[in-house]
């Protein structure tokens, strides 16, 4: 990709949630920053990229995906976050690569930026090597530029966790919870209900959510910790955020594009793409989640971006990986919810770029002065998901071979140009 030093952005309608922005202006980047919105500053000619019918975002933040581990970064999902608009990157800690030292945290943001296609924010492991018992040094992670610990979705006993938060806030951290009692999930490859029993398949109840929701809530009144809830799920989960928000708890929360879409009806005859965690429940499951969305209670939609193919799919149901790909499908899906979802567009957008990036401390937005990470979509512009169109290694994803509204037209990081969507006869 051509690397810019200039670039005016021309002619595109500007939105941006944080500034509540909404017009048509010119945007003027110089030195991999904001210097502009409007009549061009003094000084400011350079590469002119006419974006007329595009929206101009700032660059999408995820706050969950996967890719690779600090010492194999998988390059081809890193491209598939830049088609996908997404210029900041949360990437939990795993099982194989615990990020639960500094050393690791650093390779893992330093191959990152070798390659130049995002931003990556490593949530480092709340305890040792993830094993819920001993905490990994909180202090040293925090240092290393971690904002946010977190299990990566392992279990950890109250105990260990009340430690965990205390330590926290000591040290400014985030808390990631993953809303899910392992205990109470364990077995379990769908939601709990009428279609798992048709299926004949073990269920993930409500219940789980809701004790750990509990647990994590009061943890966080008695310890003053601030806390994020990942895999947010069912109404029962949105009721108890919405009165931890309104008792004035530090507390947001995110849900997967997924379960704002689709639901266990979805799973049909043992589909692997609809096998996720958390799992698809309800329709009313749905239906509160999208609430919550358009109210603000929810500040965050993310990909939840695992990308597992091959031999990790075609096992029977319940032995399959649960996860999909999904960074090229965030930003159509969330705006499908703006077109006839009940979503205001500003809260859509806002739960793609300030509200994620809130939690993650910082950008998100376009104002002069901001680091220029931008995203430019084309919003009507209609795409099947395919072998053509996909930049993601992994194919099993609940979009294959639907068709989407909305294409990202090129991605910016630091005022660079690092995706382009090509055209056809474009060569590539």
């Amino acid at each position: 990709m051509a690397e810019h030093t200039r670039v005016t952005l021309r002619g595109g309608r500007v939105l941006d949630p944080a500034g509540r922005l909404d017009a048509v202006l010119d945007v003027h980047i110089d030195g991999g920053r904001i210097i502009g919105l409007g009549a061009a500053p003094d000084g400011a000619a350079g590469d002119i990229i006419d974006v007329r019918g595009c929206w101009v975002l700032p660059g999408l933040v995820d706050l969950s995906g996967q890719v690779g581990s600090p010492d194999a970064l998988a390059q081809r999902e890193l491209l598939a976050a830049a088609a996908g608009g997404i210029t900041q990157l949360a990437v939990p800690p795993r099982a194989d690569a615990g990020l639960d030292n500094p050393a690791v945290v650093g390779r893992l943001r330093d191959g990152a930026a070798a390659l130049g296609l995002v931003r990556l924010a490593p949530i480092g492991a709340l305890t040792a090597g993830l094993g819920g018992e001993q905490l990994a040094e909180l202090g040293l992670l925090r240092r290393a530029g971690c904002r946010l610990v977190g299990q990566g979705g392992r279990p950890i006993g109250a105990r260990v966790l009340r430690r965990a938060f205390e330590y926290a806030r000591g040290h400014d951290l985030t808390v990631v919870v993953d809303a899910e009692d392992a205990e109470l999930a364990a077995g379990g490859c769908m939601h709990e209900g009428a279609v798992a029993a048709q299926l004949g398949l073990t269920g993930i109840p409500v219940a789980a959510e809701v004790a750990a929701l509990s647990q994590a809530l009061a943890l966080a009144t008695t310890c003053d910790t601030r806390i994020h809830v990942h895999g947010l799920s069912s109404a029962a989960g949105v009721a108890l955020l919405r009165a931890a928000k309104a008792a004035g708890l530090p507390v947001t929360a995110a849900t997967p594009v997924w379960n704002l879409h689709y639901t266990d009806l979805d799973i049909g005859a043992y589909d692997p793409a609809f096998h996720l965690r958390p799992p698809l429940r309800e329709p009313g499951d749905r239906a509160a989640l999208r609430e919550a969305l358009a109210d603000g209670t929810l500040d965050a939609v993310c990909s939840d971006h695992r990308p597992f193919d091959g031999e990790a799919k075609r096992q029977p149901f319940a032995r399959t990986a649960a996860g999909v790909a999904g960074f090229e499908a965030l930003l159509p899906l969330v705006l499908d919810l703006a077109h006839g979802g009940g979503v205001p567009l500003a809260r859509a957008l806002a739960a793609l770029t300030c509200g994620p990036a809130a939690v993650l401390g910082g950008g998100g937005r376009l104002a002069v002065g901001a680091l220029a990470d931008v995203c430019v979509v084309e919003p009507d512009r209609a795409w099947t998901v395919g072998a053509d169109t996909w930049h993601s290694a992994a194919t099993c994803t609940p979009v294959w071979g639907r068709a989407l509204r909305g294409r990202v037209r090129l991605t910016l990081l630091g005022g660079r140009v690092i995706y382009r969507l090509q055209e056809p006869g474009d060569g590539g």
